[in-house]
This record gives structure tokens, C-alpha cells and sequence, in this order.
């Protein structure tokens, strides 16, 4: 133990103390009004208390929390850490002290302390949640060096959150997970989270008042899956309607989540209006500016989700409908924030790309704003640069910036950590932006990272010439995957100087499992430079056989010859999520960015130190998640093997490696039945909960199978365009619809070759559609409690495939 402790401690002297710098003028004042609205003093250190009580209910008499002003810090935020001043009195006495301008920021200064004096470990609880046994006990906690520890903030804000996390993550969630989710944000550092659940709440009042009937919003909310693109304009309609019920629910919940994060010191970004409005408005002012949309992914265009209607910004109707909304907004939570996201254009382009017109269109959306606050700050998330590229030249880009008055917008560079858009926007021509890393699509779960630039990349971004960087952020589609990758992308917040991936991976390794053995951090050490390495500029959308099953005839289309080829993903509709970069093959390739021998390297070791770690809950989940990655990419290419065979009408063959390609499916449902992270009955279950009624029970139980399965709709011979989008690799999905999937194709596969006829894709598709129609509106119970035993399986699987 000491050891261990003496490590992490040089690991803290060895790291450079970030220094605190003045932030861009455009937002210094911003920064200053959102320091006069926290909660006071009293309030915030009370809410560290908390996070501290439920995380470590033993140790609250060990630690000592202030709130201290940003003269402290040199006129920034920061947080500090040192040891207690014993004075003479009897009686226990706190250990450690932690000071921070925010509540935020004790948090962060706690985690820290955990992380690197006591070797301790907090990820969410799906991906193996605490490592907390290298802690002390209360009375013997380790202290830090005489002059304390401080951390500054080299840029004001760590954001948290995409538009779809809240559907593909937080959907199902009551307050019990709200609660932990937030605790999480505090540790992390985050101080800027977007809150977005229970909006429709307002819209229905808001909509209501411009004489929009509830039955009219019937047809405008998606279902609670589908929330998240029902709000962005994409469709309507999908999986709803909504109760009354659900949305008094959702409203409540919202308040107790913005309550929580105002007692943390933490600035919540709010819902704006983007012109997105019920077809009902069209007949109701029927002089109104409102056009429809085009279609956003539906298989034939069906009336009843496709093209939401848009009002367009610089209609004065615009104007009254956002100010009404910013407005009741306040009147239900108070005046708790002025930053406001918008995303008017994401995935939907604008019907002119005259800059002029483009201009207007934004300072239509600012207006309505302001109306409603007149210190309203427009936070845009900047997909729509990179995903519309071709729409969104330097005129468009610049017009649709300068449209509001300086410093009055934030943009997210949302996929910077693979394509930054600073680069090549000169600073986004001065306005103020948030390095971010987006990571993850469609809450998919698959080991993959890309550290190097998380490493750097913020940091290189903002010491920049003219840089007009005020954040970092962590806005990945869905949560509770790769712990590791959000670890360190969290320290960026604080970090003035680059970090050094290696010795760093070493170090979490030893926090993760709470002791130091060497096949663990040589195992890491090679996940470090190829799974946690990836440099081909491919977001990675899991697209694995499995998972992602090819819908083709390989009859009529060939296979790519490439050893190493890059990915590209059809451009289906106007899903511009899938362009990406291109490829001569026809087939969707599998995403593979690393040599996969030297992952079974890596499985080899880990297996080898289980004996270590039998009752490790991060070690488990990490073993099973890795013997899962392994398996699955030795899937995909016993496909290709068995359609090769196809192709060369080896029947033999085709049968050997199709059978081999479903056994390892069974083999992989068995593996991740046994840890009660990858269950497909917890999502199901948590689903049902929130229902209020039989009716609602089979609605939410559809709208949370079809999310992760078809995604949307279907013709009888056509998949939907987003089929496999929000795949998962969950036991119960695999055996009884992955599996079900890959069987029927391969019989009819091989059927072809004994018959010595063409494969009859059309049947194949007729088949599977029918089938996961009856699967989507199925009601069958999955378990929620793992079974077997994880370790042993994995090594079994390991024997059988790579021994």
C-alpha cells in the first residue's frame, strides 16, 4: 500500500499545476453574471457535503469544505487542497481540507484527492462503478505536501451532454439515477450540463396559448425514446403519443434536477426555440411563414412522423412563440440560467445558402432569445459544420456566426477530438467555442478511443494564436462505455499542460483495481497504443457483424480486397451521421483501426491476473468487455469467410463458418449474461417502471426494444434506413435477436447454393422485417441478475477461440 500511495503521490508532483488565466473579454462578463446567480456560500457547501455523504458515508468528519471567492484563485475557479491545521481541542477532527469557488469545484478537488493520494476509482456503475478499498480508513487519510494542492481552471467551463443523450441514456431515469448522474458531474468537474428533460411540459403550455389543442400535440412529441429528434424537427410522432401523466413526471424530475445543480454551483443550458412546430400552426396562421420539411430517414416518406413543419426565423410569430417559451421556462424554474441551446439546422438544411438569408435566420433565432432574456446567451452545437460540410462553406459559416451580437453565442466543436473545426474556421471567426469530444453514436457499446487527442488536443486548441476556446466538454451520444476515455477527457478541465498518455494509463490502471499488477498495466499499456489509439479519422459507430448485420446479396456485389480498409456508412436519406470517409466496397465494413493479435495479447494478460482480482467489480466489467471486443471482431471476419465461401459456391464451407459465426453469438450473450452490466432486461425494466398504466407499460416497452433495434420505420420487404443505429451488445438482444437475424439469412444462404439458385434477398428481407416487428412488440421477460461466473467464462471463450 505504501508503495502504491507513494506513486500516486509523485504522480501529482509530477503533473504541472495549471495557471489561471483571464478568460476572452466577449465572455467575462457572461462568467461574472453567472457568478452573481450561484447559490450562496452555505448552499453550495452543504451540496458538496452530500456528494461526499452518499459517496463515502464514513468519512464526512474527514474532510472540511469552503467556499472561497475567485480572489483566491487569482481571479479564476480553481480548487485547493490541504492538510487540516490540528489544534489542540479533543475530539475527532477533519483530516483534509478542500476549498473551491464552487461546490463544482470541491467536488473535483475531492476526486482529485481520491484519485491521486489514495489510488481510488469512481465510474458510473455500469462499467464496473467504485474502486474505493484503496482508501484509508477515517483517521489514517494520507496528506498532501506542505504547500497544499491547487488546480486552476485554464478555461471556464467543462460542459456535459449531447442533444440525443437524453434519449439514448437518460430516458428511463428516475430521480435515485438522477442524483448519482449529477454526483458524477461534480466529480468530473462539470459546471455547465445541458437540461433538457420535461420540456414538452412547457411546450404544451406554450403551444396552448397560441391555440394549439392537446390533441394536436398528440401528433407533434415523439414517444420517450424518440424525444430528442421529435424536438430537433426530425420527426413526429414516433412512439407517442405522450400522457399527461409522463409529462407532469418529466417536469417535476426537471426541477429536481435543475435544483440540484444550482445547490452544486453548476449553470444549467436550457431549451430555445428552433422554429420546430405542430402542423396545426399552418392552419391556425395561416400567413405564417411555415415550410415543410424534407425527409429525414423514413423508408417512403409516411405522413405520419415525416417532415416536421418550420417556422421560419424571421417570421414575427418566431419571435412571440420563442419568447413565450424562455419566459414560461423561467416562470416554472426560475431565472437560473442565460444560455440557451439551439440547434436550428441539425441534419435539416436550410432551404437557401445565400449568407444574407442565412444571417436573418439567426438573428430571427437570437431575437426570440433575447425577448425573453435579455442577457440570453445562444449555445449551438456545431455538427451541422462538419456533418453538412458541403452546405456549410466559410460564407455560410461566418453569416450564421456573425448574426448575433458578439460574444452572445457559444459553439460546440462537437467532434473535436476527431474533426476539429477551429482549425479550419479561423477560431470560428472569433466566437467563442468548447472543445469537445464526441466518442460515441447511438449509445453503442464498443471499446474504442482516441486518447492521444484528448491528451493535447484541448490544450494545443487553446494556446493557439487568437485561440477563442472558453471550455472543454463531453458530448458523446450515449454514456456508460469506456470509463477511461471520460476519466481523462474530465481532467482536461483543469489541465494547463499536455498529459503523457502512457504514464498516465499506468496510473489509472492501478486506480481502477485498486492495486498494481503487472499483466493488468502491460495489458493496458497495449490498449493504450491500439483499441485507446485510434488516428484513421473514422467516427466509430459500431458496426461489427453482429450488431450490424449487412443487408445485401453478395451474390451481385463484391467484397472489398483491402487488408486495411477504411469505413464508410451509406448515406441513407439525409442522415448525414453516416458521411464519412469512402471505401470501393459495397459491403459495410467493419470498423477495425488496430492489429487484433495484439488485443488477444492484451486478453491473454488480464485473464492471467485474474486471481488477483475475483471480487473486482471494474476488473470484471473490463475483462468482459474486452473478451466481448475480441470475440467480436473474430466474428466479422468469420462473415467475410463464410460469404467468400458463398461466393465461391462452397457449400461445405459456407456452412462450417456460418455455424461458427452463430456459435460465437450464443457464446457471446452467454459471456455477457454473467456480468449485470450488459443486460437487455435492465433497460426493458426500467422502462416498464415509469409507466402508469398496462397501455403506457406496452407503449414504453416497445419504444425502449425498438430504439435499439429498428430504430424506425419499415416497409415489409425494406428495413428502417437507422436499423442497428443504437445497437447494443446486451445478452437477451443477442440470443434472441441478433441470433435470430444471422440464422435466417445463412439458411437461406445456403439454401441457395444446394438448390443451385439466386439468393432471394427479397424473402430474406420479408422475414426478418416480419420478425422484428413481432420482436419490437413483444413482451417477453429478460432477466436483471447476472448469472455464471464472468472470469471463467471468459477464459473458457478464450481456450475455444485464440488458445
Amino acid at each position: 500500500m505504501f508503495m502504491l500511495k507513494f506513486s500516486f503521490t509523485l504522480l501529482i508532483l509530477a503533473y504541472p499545476l495549471a495557471n489561471s488565466s483571464r478568460y476572452p473579454n466577449p465572455i467575462e462578463e457572461l462568467v461574472n453574471r453567472v457568478d452573481a446567480r450561484r447559490s450562496s456560500a452555505t448552499v453550495q457547501e452543504s451540496a458538496a457535503k452530500g456528494v461526499l455523504q452518499r459517496l463515502l458515508p464514513a468519512y464526512t468528519s474527514s474532510f472540511e469544505f469552503e467556499i472561497v471567492s475567485k480572489d483566491v484563485c487569482g481571479g479564476g475557479s480553481c480548487f485547493r487542497i490541504d492538510n487540516y491545521e490540528k489544534s489542540k481541542e479533543q475530539g475527532p477532527e477533519p483530516e483534509i481540507v478542500i476549498k473551491g469557488t464552487t461546490a463544482v469545484e470541491i467536488a473535483s478537488g475531492l476526486h482529485w484527492y481520491l484519485k491521486y493520494s489514495c489510488g481510488a476509482h469512481i465510474s458510473w456503475d455500469k462499467t464496473g462503478g467504485v474502486q474505493l478499498t484503496s482508501i484509508p480508513l477515517p483517521g489514517s487519510l494520507p496528506s498532501v505536501k506542505d504547500e497544499g494542492v491547487i488546480f486552476h481552471r485554464p478555461v471556464p467551463w467543462n460542459y456535459y451532454q449531447n442533444v440525443v443523450t437524453s434519449s439514448y441514456s437518460y430516458v428511463w431515469w428516475d430521480w435515485e439515477r438522477w442524483e448519482k448522474e449529477i454526483d458524477w458531474m461534480a466529480l468530473q468537474g462539470v459546471n455547465l450540463p445541458l437540461a433538457f428533460t420535461g420540456q414538452e411540459a412547457i411546450w404544451q403550455k406554450v403551444f396552448m396559448d397560441f391555440n394549439v389543442t392537446k390533441a394536436d400535440l398528440n401528433d407533434f412529441f415523439g414517444g420517450p425514446a424518440f424525444l430528442a429528434w421529435a424536438r430537433m424537427g426530425n420527426l413526429h410522432g414516433w412512439g407517442g403519443p405522450l400522457s399527461q401523466t409522463w409529462l407532469h413526471r418529466q417536469l417535476t424530475l426537471q426541477k429536481q434536477i435543475i435544483s440540484r445543480m444550482l445547490e452544486l454551483g453548476m449553470t444549467p443550458v436550457l431549451p430555445s426555440f428552433s422554429g420546430n412546430v405542430p402542423a396545426a400552426l399552418k392552419t391556425i396562421y395561416p400567413a405564417a411563414n411555415i415550410t415543410k420539411l424534407g425527409n429525414w430517414n423514413t423508408v417512403d416518406g409516411d405522413p405520419r412522423w415525416c417532415c416536421n413543419f418550420l417556422l421560419d426565423p424571421s417570421d414575427p410569430l418566431f419571435v412571440e412563440i420563442g419568447e413565450a417559451f424562455i419566459k414560461r421556462q423561467i416562470r416554472e424554474y426560475g431565472d437560473v440560467t442565460d444560455i440557451y441551446n439551439c440547434d436550428t439546422f441539425n441534419e435539416n438544411t436550410p432551404p437557401s445558402d445565400d449568407p444574407d438569408y442565412i444571417s436573418l435566420l439567426g438573428a430571427g433565432v437570437y431575437k426570440a432569445m433575447a425577448r425573453g432574456d435579455k442577457n440570453a446567451v445562444w449555445l449551438m452545437q456545431g455538427w451541422l459544420f462538419y456533418s453538412d460540410s458541403t452546405f456549410w462553406k466559410s460564407p455560410q459559416r461566418k453569416a450564421l456566426l456573425h448574426s448575433v451580437p458578439f460574444g452572445k453565442m457559444i459553439v460546440l466543436d462537437l467532434f473535436a477530438d476527431v474533426k476539429p473545426i477551429w482549425q479550419a474556421s479561423s477560431q470560428f471567426y472569433g466566437t467563442p467555442y468548447v472543445w469537445c469530444m464526441l466518442h460515441n453514436f447511438g449509445g453503442n457499446i464498443e471499446m474504442y478511443g482516441t486518447l492521444e487527442s484528448i491528451a493535447s488536443g484541448p490544450v494545443d486548441a487553446r494556446t493557439s494564436e487568437n485561440s477563442t476556446m472558453v471550455g472543454v466538454g463531453m458530448c458523446m451520444e450515449g454514456i456508460e462505455q469506456n470509463p477511461v476515455v471520460y476519466e481523462l477527457m474530465a481532467e482536461m478541465a483543469y489541465r494547463s499542460e499536455k498529459v503523457k498518455p502512457k504514464q498516465w494509463i499506468k496510473s489509472y490502471a492501478q486506480r481502477r483495481y485498486g492495486k498494481s499488477v503487472w499483466e493488468v498495466e502491460a495489458a493496458w499499456e497495449i490498449l493504450r497504443h491500439t483499441i485507446y489509439n485510434c488516428t484513421d479519422g473514422i467516427a466509430d459507430h459500431n458496426t461489427d457483424f453482429i450488431v450490424k448485420f449487412p443487408d445485401w446479396d453478395p451474390s451481385v456485389e463484391p467484397i472489398s480486397s483491402k487488408e486495411n480498409h477504411k469505413q464508410n456508412f451509406p448515406m441513407l436519406g439525409i442522415n448525414k451521421r453516416y458521411v464519412l470517409l469512402e471505401t470501393d466496397s459495397s459491403l459495410p465494413e467493419a470498423h477495425l483501426w488496430y492489429p487484433t493479435s495484439e488485443v488477444i495479447r492484451a486478453l491473454r494478460l488480464f485473464l492471467d491476473a485474474r486471481k488477483y482480482f475475483s471480487g473486482s467489480l471494474t476488473y470484471r466489467y473490463d475483462l468482459v468487455d474486452l473478451t466481448r471486443q475480441a470475440l467480436s471482431k473474430l466474428a466479422s471476419k468469420i462473415y467475410l469467410e463464410a460469404v467468400s465461401a458463398y461466393r465461391d459456391k462452397d457449400a461445405k464451407a459456407l456452412d462450417l463458418h456460418s455455424h461458427k459465426f452463430l456459435q460465437l453469438i450464443r457464446d457471446i450473450d452467454e459471456l455477457l449474461a454473467a456480468d449485470d452490466n450488459f443486460l437487455l432486461g435492465t433497460w426493458l425494466q426500467s422502462a416498464k417502471r415509469l409507466a402508469s398504466n398496462p397501455s403506457e407499460t406496452m407503449q414504453y416497452e416497445w419504444n425502449a426494444r425498438t430504439q435499439v433495434t429498428m430504430w424506425y420505420d419499415v416497409t415489409k420487404t425494406n428495413q428502417s434506413k437507422l436499423h442497428d443505429y443504437a445497437n447494443k451488445f446486451w445478452s437477451g438482444l443477442l440470443e434472441d435477436y441478433y441470433l435470430p437475424r444471422a440464422t435466417t439469412y445463412f439458411y437461406l444462404l445456403s439454401k441457395s447454393l444446394r438448390e443451385n439458385e439466386s439468393f432471394n434477398l427479397d424473402k430474406w428481407r420479408r422475414e426478418w422485417v416480419s420478425y422484428s416487428n413481432k420482436w419490437q412488440a413483444g413482451t417477453k421477460l429478460y432477466t436483471v441478475k447476472a448469472r455464471g461466473d464472468a472470469l471463467a467464462i471468459a477464459d473458457r471463450l478464450y481456450t475455444k477461440y485464440f488458445g
